[in-house]
Parts: structure tokens; C-alpha cells; sequence
């Protein structure tokens, strides 16, 4: 199911990625660990936004890929009453 903001694609290809983003008029986001993996391996994600809630629940799928560096700038943080912290980061040598 597609909307006028949504679309769903059932591969990541990494050039139509790019193509979207080259005439898109608006900033684009990215959810998931697995799909946001495959575009930061890609080259294709120009920020990183980050929630950290103070919880640790001691499993589950990780919220940043694995086997693979990424070194990030950090743009912003910005800390919540009820202790979560939003991140902004910008990936490097891209």
C-alpha cells in the first residue's frame, strides 16, 4: 500500500534510492535496523536520529547494524523531562 507520502517497496535497491532522493522535495526517512543497515552501508543516509529511553530490556533485534563502522558526527542532542534523549548524528566520509 502506497500513499501520496508512503511507499513500499518489497527490495532496497540502493540506485533507485538514490534517484528518489535526487528529485525528492522533501527530506526522507528510513525505519527499520535491517532497511536503515542497508542504506548506511549504501552511502545513502546523510543524518541519524537516535531516541535512547532509559530502559534496558536485555534483548531483542539492535537498533544499529552490525559487522560494519560508521563514524558519526554528532549535530544535536536534545534531553527530555522523562529522561529519553534524542541524537542527531551525521555519518562521516561518506
Amino acid at each position: 500500500m502506497s500513499t501520496a507520502d508512503t511507499r513500499l517497496e518489497r527490495r532496497f535497491d540502493p540506485a533507485e534510492v538514490r534517484e528518489l532522493k535526487a528529485t525528492a522535495s522533501s527530506d526522507l526517512t528510513v525505519g527499520g535496523a535491517n532497511l536503515a543497515a542497508q542504506a548506511l552501508a549504501a552511502g545513502l543516509v546523510d543524518e541519524c536520529q537516535l531516541f535512547v529511553w532509559p530502559v534496558v530490556v536485555g534483548g531483542g533485534k539492535p537498533g544499529l547494524p552490525t559487522g560494519m563502522r560508521v563514524d558519526l558526527e554528532l549535530l544535536d542532542e536534545r534531553r527530555c523531562r522523562n529522561g529519553v534523549v534524542h541524537l542527531r548524528y551525521r555519518p562521516l566520509g561518506q
